[in-house]
């Protein structure tokens, strides 16, 4: 099989920009046609929000619905949903990174069970606005599984049942699946049960983000591509070779934070791959089951992400190389064989009829990750500087009710969103290199081997235990 990333297009066409390549989503899209006009001079603004991805289109979406006379600005540095928010699995995750014991230690039980479900709505609330905007993006609300393959997996999942119950999920929104009903669902091979997550949905992302861009333009706020800002200060974001003047500043650049001056060590750029298969015919749809379009995952350290693609595929993702030294976010080329090959192992795994099954596209991109594993969002009213991000990797959904936190915050809104405990959290920066490049690299390893250690022993691996320990993060 060729690798798809490095393929010509097999249609080509003269009003192609050079962006399908970016993942199966985009190719989905194609032709794009011609990116939106680059900022070529300085101008004012009300709201000049930096990166196009989903933080800053929503945040630009829920501004101009509050309050339609404001003048917002996108600036993004090449095209409307570029990042992670055109390349990732397609889940509307309605929870938050981070532990709920971290969150309360800080704000108490009452504000952690509020922010859980504010996300765990969100999923509701983008659904609303993909049918309002008329967004074709193939949302679908299915909820998410986690399987288990494993007893010690078993054991996993309903201790995350139980966490759930904890902190104020009822059985309508988490429940602990047997062996059969888990397998009635998705025919996982060896299935022995699984966690079903309600708040969750099934979405083609780069339609999405695309479809929102649209939306943002309609309601008036202006969106330059292909404008990359090199430093954000108070009442200024520079592109090159012009300055865009604004009360508040909103830097929703996530993963890619650390190219901009004084920002290295905010948020790591962690990589994420994905591969999607060739359209699978009716027998094999029939033998998987999966009618639910549940997303879902597996019950591993160094786990894998899938869905059901409207188009009849599979798409799997997981980690490949994760981190780039100095976080550096420039590789957007083709995904290495070696990743490839190891997440069609991974679905091999979990579905053996399907060994045969070609690989029909493949990617990866960087998502933002805070030191301590838990987003956030914050406004310095002093400084106009305001920002949102840090997803670990869960920012489908998380970036819709952080864009609707700023929007708010930004109009100065004394609202349940603007006291959540992610609002305002101290963000602690990463360790300088080489010390960032080793512990992270050491964390991958660390899990992987405990992966292996757990499978061949059916035991807990110490080296899980050893790989929280030095991230910082609950597994």
């Amino acid at each position: 099989m060729s690798n798809p990333t490095t393929r010509a297009n097999p249609n080509p066409n003269p009003n192609s920009h050079g962006y399908e390549h970016l993942s199966h989503w985009f190719e989905q899209l194609a032709p794009l046609g011609p990116p939106r006009p680059a900022l070529e001079r300085s101008r004012d603004a009300d709201v000049c929000i930096v990166g196009g991805g989903f933080t800053g289109l929503w945040t630009a979406y829920e501004l101009k619905r509050a309050d339609p006379s404001l003048d917002v600005v996108v600036l993004e540095a090449e095209i409307a949903g570029f990042g992670a928010s055109g390349r990732n699995g397609g889940w509307v995750l309605g929870e938050l990174a981070g532990s709920p014991e971290r969150w309360a230690a800080r704000s108490g039980r009452d504000a952690t069970v509020a922010l859980g479900r504010a996300i765990a709505d969100t999923v509701a609330e983008v659904g609303h606005v993909v049918e309002r905007e008329g967004i074709g993006c193939d949302f679908v609300r299915g909820g998410t599984l986690q399987v288990a393959q494993t007893p010690l997996q078993l054991e996993r999942v309903r201790a995350v049942v139980d966490h759930d119950r904890a902190w104020g999920m009822g059985p309508q929104d988490s429940v602990l699946l047997g062996a059969q009903d888990a397998a009635g669902r998705v025919a996982v091979d060896g299935v022995l049960g699984a966690r079903y997550f309600a708040h969750c949905a099934r979405v083609q992302p780069a339609a999405l983000a695309r479809g929102l861009a649209e939306a943002v333009e309609r309601s008036g706020v202006v969106i330059h591509e292909h404008t990359p800002v090199s430093r954000i200060e108070p009442g200024a974001a520079y592109p090159s070779g012009s300055i865009v003047r604004s009360r508040f500043i909103v830097r929703a650049t996530e993963g890619y934070t650390a190219r901009l001056a004084g920002l290295k060590r905010a948020l790591l750029p962690m990589n994420s791959s994905m591969i999607v298969t060739e359209p699978l015919g009716e027998s094999a749809w029939s033998e998987l089951r999966w009618d639910g379009c549940e997303t879902l995952h597996d019950g591993h350290h160094r786990y894998v992400y899938l869905q059901r693609t409207a188009d009849g595929r599979i798409a799997i993702g997981g980690r490949g190389n994760p981190y780039r030294y100095s976080s550096a976010s420039d590789r957007e080329g083709p995904l290495p064989r070696q990743t490839i090959d190891a997440l069609k192992a991974r679905l091999v795994r979990l579905f053996p009829s399907l060994d045969g099954v070609a690989v029909g596209g493949a990617w990866h991109g960087v998502l933002g990750v805070p030191r301590d594993w838990s987003p956030v969002v914050g406004l310095d009213r002093s400084t106009g500087l305001a920002w949102a991000g840090g997803y670990v990797g869960e920012g489908v959904a998380a970036a819709n009710l952080a864009g609707r936190t700023l929007c708010d915050l930004l109009l100065g809104r004394d609202t349940e969103l603007a006291r959540l405990p992610w609002v305002g959290r101290p963000a602690r920066g990463w360790e300088p290199e080489p010390l960032r490049f080793l512990g992270v690299h050491s964390v991958n390893a660390l899990l992987a081997a405990a992966d292996r250690r757990e499978d061949a022993s059916g035991r807990p691996a110490v080296t899980a235990r050893l790989a929280r320990i030095i991230s910082g993060r609950d597994f």
